[in-house]
C-alpha cells in the first residue's frame, strides 16, 4: 500500500468528490422519483439513518432509502427483516437504488466510492485485530467483497477480501471495482445470502456460524 500513498491521501478523495457530485447532479431526477415512491409505499421517514463505523472506527450516520416497514409484534418489538422487507423494498435493494443517498456521505467525506462496506457498530468488539484493519480506509458504497459475491459470501470471505483491498488499494483497483459493480447491479447478482433476506449477523470469528 505504501507505493499508493499519494492516491490514498489525495487522488482517492478527488475521484470520490468528482464522481459523487456527477452522480448526484445527473441522478437527481432518479433520487426524487425513488424518494416519492418510498414515501407512497412505505411512508415516512423516507431515509433510513443509522450509525456505522467509518475511518478508524469513528461513527457516522449512513443514509439510505428506506426498504422496510415498521411492523411490530404484540409486544411492540420489530418483526424480523424477512417480514418487514416488502416486494418494493426487495426491488430497491436488488437494483441498489436504496444506496443512492450514500453519495451524500461520499461528498461529506464520511465514505468513499470504493472500500469495505460499513457494518454495524455492535460488530466492533467482535473483530479480530486483522479484521479491525478494514477501518484503516474509508468505508465504501461498493467494495472488493461486493463485486466478488455481494451478500452471497461467508463473513470470513468478506473480511479476507476487505483486508486484501486495504493492503492493495490503488486507482486501477478502484476503477476495476467500480466497473464490476455496474455489471453486478445490472445482472442483480449475489443480492442475498443463502437462506437469508439480508446478510446474517456477524457474531465473531471464534463462534461464527460461517467459519
Amino acid at each position: 500500500m505504501m507505493r499508493h500513498q499519494f492516491y490514498l491521501r489525495f487522488g482517492k478523495r478527488w475521484l470520490d468528490f468528482c464522481l459523487g457530485a456527477l452522480v448526484l447532479t445527473f441522478g437527481f431526477p432518479a433520487l426524487a422519483l425513488v424518494a416519492l415512491l418510498v414515501r407512497v409505499k412505505l411512508g415516512s421517514p423516507v431515509l433510513f439513518r443509522q450509525e456505522r463505523p467509518g475511518l478508524r472506527g469513528r461513527s457516522f450516520t449512513i443514509l439510505k432509502f428506506r426498504t422496510m416497514t415498521d411492523r411490530c409484534d404484540a409486544d411492540g418489538c420489530l418483526l424480523p427483516d424477512a417480514v418487514r422487507l416488502t416486494t418494493f423494498g426487495r426491488w430497491l435493494r436488488s437494483t441498489s437504488l436504496d444506496e443512492l443517498p450514500e453519495f451524500l456521505n461520499v461528498l461529506r467525506g464520511e465514505m468513499s466510492l470504493v472500500g469495505p462496506r460499513p457494518l454495524m457498530m455492535d460488530y466492533l468488539p467482535r473483530y479480530t485485530a486483522a479484521q479491525m484493519r478494514r477501518h484503516e480506509v474509508l468505508p465504501g458504497i461498493t467494495g472488493l467483497a461486493q463485486v466478488s459475491g455481494r451478500n452471497a459470501q461467508t463473513w470470513e470471505e468478506r473480511f479476507r477480501l476487505d483486508l486484501w483491498y486495504v493492503e492493495n488499494v490503488s486507482l486501477l483497483l478502484d476503477l476495476k471495482i467500480l466497473f464490476s459493480t455496474v455489471k453486478k447491479v445490472l445482472v442483480r447478482e449475489g443480492i442475498q445470502a443463502a437462506g437469508h433476506s439480508t446478510m446474517p449477523e456477524f457474531t465473531g470469528s471464534s463462534h461464527s456460524s460461517n467459519p
